[in-house]
């Protein structure tokens, strides 16, 4: 853990790390609210310096300090859950505080003394809003509110460009199922899109609708870029936006938004080639503003709350009300889990088909986040981070961090050659215990040791039969 955190440069949604040279900080009664209320929980480590690279303060009574932090878990209700136990790092000693998530049931963990409950985001810890603790008590039983009647919409409330490719599409690709009812108004109502009497569910009225936001004028998503240093300094925001309509219009718009928004570079390939090169791969652009439309809460809590993206100069945000559903973080783009918040409005959605492409909008299979991973890594840029507080889930790819490298003729490396190749030691790693300690997918790590090697700055020992470690070329 902590050479993960040596190589990231700081602090991750999991882990927090404090000196506590001076006994506990009053930062850590925002902390452990917040890890208890995240899903999965997480770990404060105690003595630890993370500006001087992670390295140990020298605790002078680790003792004091397990009991004062058994004694804060019961400050908040309810009660926070710790595991302590000591660890040594580098010769010294650490207090290790493993914050088990607080029960579903309970949510959220609380400051006895404030009331005040806190959420862990990409950005930092900050405290719950009225809005949100609804999202925590909605989360207590199952997402049921895509199937629901919208209250005066009717079946001419729905495009009939969109229900035409619909029924088609339902009709070509599940013949023995779904599409064997040969009157449209049942297929629809048995598909989820209206109930009896031809009145829209909400699921049908944001897959299939004309204008959902006549019933929902949040269900939209608000798109902005950071100004330009060149833009005045009354600048605040650029091409902001907020895009309306179906969740499949909204995504070819957002589509168009993105083109016109990401900074684009002319790239000539090895075959002769030239082509533009947006700042951030546009399929992976698409599958995380799919997901977090078809994947948003829909619940009354979250009415108010729209789909965000904004654009920053080092990084782009992607975040939507509602946290993940049937799997954590770390399982993203692992395990082939396909769950699914709204269920009604994701088997709409395996047979809609953009209006503009006619790409299928999502494919249901789990195959959205491995699409990201791979995309991001053929643009040379670091995973994407994600971040589930429960009630909101946050994507944030990076741009690469050029930096020198002290010890090579090779001046530049992306954020993600620079983590593998601080990795490397001396005696070689395998891709196995990369990837474990990095969090990458293997593909990714082979590709980036490819690159590595390319440039010289890594050299590969084993194969064939024998084990292949990695190594510095210059150790």
């Amino acid at each position: 853990m902590i050479a993960s955190l040596r190589a990231a440069g700081g602090d991750t949604t999991e882990v927090e790390v404090k000196s506590a040279a001076g006994g506990l900080p009053a930062s850590l009664t925002a902390i452990l609210s917040a890890l208890a209320n995240q899903p999965g929980g997480g770990t404060v480590i105690l003595g630890l310096d993370e500006q001087a690279g992670f390295r140990p303060v020298g605790l002078g009574d680790p003792q004091t300090l397990k009991q004062d932090l058994a004694a804060k878990a019961r400050a908040f209700t309810p009660p926070a859950r710790l595991t302590i136990d000591d660890g040594v790092v580098d010769g010294a000693p650490i207090v290790v505080a493993r914050v088990h998530e607080c029960d579903r049931s309970a949510k959220p963990c609380r400051v006895t003394a404030t009331g005040t409950a806190y959420l862990r985001g990409y950005d930092g810890d900050y405290a719950l809003s009225d809005v949100e603790e609804q999202g925590f008590l909605a989360a207590r039983r199952p997402p049921l509110f895509d199937r629901a009647p919208v209250e005066d919409a009717t079946v001419d409330d729905l495009d009939t460009e969109l229900v035409d490719a619909f029924l088609a599409t339902v009709r070509e690709r599940d013949p023995a199922g779904l599409g064997h009812f040969p009157d449209d108004a049942e297929l629809l109502r048995r598909g989820g899109v209206t109930v009896a009497g031809g009145q829209p569910t909400v699921a049908g009225l944001l897959a299939l609708g004309v204008h959902p936001q006549q019933w929902f004028p949040r269900y939209v998503i608000q798109a902005a870029a950071q100004p330009l240093p060149t833009d005045s300094a009354a600048t605040r925001a650029r091409n902001q936006v907020t895009i309306s309509g179906s969740i499949p219009r909204m995504l070819d718009t957002a589509l168009l938004w993105a083109r016109r928004s990401f900074d684009t570079a002319i790239v000539s390939e090895p075959d002769g080639t030239v082509h533009d090169r947006p700042a951030y791969p546009l399929v992976a652009f698409r599958e995380l503003v799919a997901n977090a439309l078809v994947h948003r809460d829909l619940d009354h809590w979250s009415a108010g709350l729209a789909v965000e993206v904004r654009l920053r100069r080092d990084r782009l945000v992607v975040s939507n009300p509602g946290g993940l559903y049937g799997i954590t973080v770390d399982r993203l783009g692992r395990d082939a889990v396909a769950s699914a918040r709204n269920a009604t409005l994701v088997a709409i959605y395996q047979h809609v088909r953009s209006p503009q492409t006619d790409a299928r909008v999502i494919e249901a299979l789990a195959s959205g986040i491995p699409t990201v991973t791979e995309a991001l890594a053929d643009h040379g840029l670091p995973p994407a981070h994600y971040v589930d507080s429960g009630i909101r889930f946050t994507v944030v790819l990076h741009q690469p961090t050029t930096v020198t490298n002290a010890t090579s003729a090779e001046p530049e490396l992306s954020a993600a050659e620079r983590r593998v190749y601080q990795a490397l030691t001396g005696q070689g790693r395998t891709v196995n215990e990369l990837a474990e300690q990095l969090g990458l997918t293997g593909p990714n790590l082979r590709k980036t040791l490819r690159n590595l090697r390319g440039r010289g700055l890594v050299a590969q020992h084993g194969g064939r039969g024998r084990t292949t470690t990695y190594q510095r070329t210059n150790p």
